[in-house]
């Protein structure tokens, strides 16, 4: 069953409401409506909506403090604002608020469905772009176009996949991965500020430092793999000591990569291409369970902030030279 969008109005201005509700009376959208902030914020705690519209001017709570809790409490969550006294240094401090867009008063029909439907495509494309994509594709389209970027890319993939999928039923396995793996971890790399770049099978590869760069990306991309691999701890504690656990190993390389979108007409994506990525992967795969294996670029950038044990110089497939390996232990 898909689950219904939810929208909450608040507006003390009940002829607002009622309107907006008349207009999507025939649609699958969910729609509740507020003539007071602190009400909605305690409603939205219980029952949190997909898109807030919110005006300005409210008898209890100033309409912008509302939309900016609920951005800070459900970050997903679209908040628009509703306002007939718009000022530029009230849209300077709406957009640093996180607020994603205005409507002004007074607003007709067609100029509310064209903003929804912006927020029904923007909600779909989340499903397959990072955020961070989206983000940057919105605002400066041009900065994803292909170029050189150092970045950390993070690998992570279960150990003995193919054996335990041997052992479950096609539910069993997609809940497994979907519920225990992707979603708490992709979640993880997006609490660091990370770009989900795809799932490669059981795989999960991330991107730190592009399209949005930081000078912590490397540093940023071990403290992710730190809280994953201590997450899974807790899955598979949680599940007991049943036939069934989620064994995982990580790879972190860091160098320049050539980043942008590439494909074709049909189909195209985000992503990052070069020897960082591939290391990275070969990495990955000769970690053991619980390891988080780095190379010597990532070392020399994160060495003042993690215990970390050289392994040995070791040769991998598709590079000439032995490189170092170091091993994470934890942060300092």
């Amino acid at each position: 069953m898909v689950e219904p969008i939810r929208i909450a109005v608040i507006d003390d201005e009940l002829v607002v409401c009622q309107r907006i509700k008349q207009i999507f009376r025939k649609s699958s959208f969910e729609i509740e409506t507020f003539v007071k902030g602190i009400p909605a914020l305690r409603r939205l705690r219980e029952k949190p909506f997909h898109l807030v519209l919110s005006d300005i001017r409210l008898p209890d709570i100033d309409g912008l403090e509302v939309l900016s809790q609920i951005k800070r409490n459900h970050p997903n969550a679209e908040v628009i604002l509703i306002t007939g006294y718009a000022t530029l240094d009230r849209a300077i401090e709406s957009v640093n608020s996180g607020i994603d867009g205005f409507l002004t008063k007074p607003f007709d029909n067609k100029e509310i469905r064209l903003k929804l439907k912006e927020f029904h495509v923007k909600k779909r494309l989340k499903q397959f772009v990072p955020a961070q994509v989206l983000e940057e594709l919105q605002k400066f389209g041009e900065n994803l176009e292909p170029r050189n970027q150092k970045v950390s890319i993070l690998f992570t993939d279960i150990r003995g996949f193919t054996k335990i999928s041997e052992t479950l039923t096609p539910s069993e396995l997609s809940k497994l991965l979907n519920l225990n793996y992707f979603y708490p971890l992709d979640n993880i790399i997006f609490k660091h500020n990370g770009t989900l770049d795809k799932h490669i099978g059981d795989g999960i590869m991330g991107i730190f430092g592009a399209p949005m760069t930081q000078n912590s990306d490397a540093k940023r991309a071990v403290e992710c793999a730190i809280e994953m691999r201590n997450k899974i701890a807790e899955i598979n504690a949680e599940m007991g000591n049943g036939n069934v656990r989620i064994p995982v190993g990580f790879g972190i390389s860091t160098g320049e990569s050539m980043v942008g979108i590439f494909g074709s007409a049909i189909r195209k994506e985000y992503t990052a291409m070069g020897n960082p990525v591939n290391l990275a992967a070969r990495l990955e795969r000769i970690a053991k369970e619980n390891q988080i294996l780095i190379c010597n670029d990532t070392y020399e950038a994160v060495k003042d902030y993690f215990k970390v044990e050289k392994i040995r110089q070791v040769k991998l497939k598709g590079i000439e030279e032995e490189i170092s390996v170091y091993n994470v232990i934890d942060a300092l």
